[in-house]
């Protein structure tokens, strides 16, 4: 029995619709596709939000001691990701498209390259910082989407549908 639908396409553009369609529903929020789309996007959403929620403030502290050139101790701290979290990133990024972050209007050039020069996988650091902390109080994983039906479309009457993250 088949786990996933098959949504009348080849296993490589099943794939690379599904990882676009959730890429863009973490991003902007909602989007607007047919219902059976909607129900595979949002079992994979979930289960990146439910990563994010995990992981989301699972930090290391490093204490790093050394002498400097005029022979003095000195102390540095470091907050670091721990290696579930490093390994949740990386899960998130392998399936994730990498979406470039845009220059606005009143920035100039300069700016926005030292803005964006850290941040390669915006997605991925919208799941940690925003999704993560808004959904961990909820005890139970899953329910982070909602889907409304919208109707019929025109042309071939697919049923079209909003999805949406709560």
């Amino acid at each position: 029995m088949a786990t996933e639908r098959k949504l009348g396409r080849p296993a490589d553009q099943r794939k690379a619709l599904l990882r676009n369609q959730v890429t863009q529903l973490i991003w902007n929020g909602k989007i607007v596709t047919t219902l059976d789309r909607a129900k595979e996007v949002r079992s994979i959403a979930e289960k990146l939000i439910t990563l994010a929620m995990r992981e989301c403030d699972n930090t290391v502290e490093v204490t790093k001691t050394y002498k400097n050139d005029k022979g003095q101790e000195v102390t540095e701290t470091f907050v670091n990701d721990a290696p579930s979290k490093l390994h949740a990133r990386r899960i998130m990024m392998s399936y994730l498209y990498e979406i470039p972050d845009v220059k606005r209007k009143d920035e100039d050039k300069a700016d926005w390259k030292e803005r964006t020069k850290d941040v390669k996988y915006p997605v991925v650091e919208k799941l940690f910082r925003e999704y993560g902390p808004k959904f961990e109080e909820k005890k139970c994983a899953g329910g982070y989407t909602r889907i409304y039906k919208l109707g019929p479309r025109r042309g071939d009457a697919a049923e079209m549908c909003i999805i949406e993250i709560i």
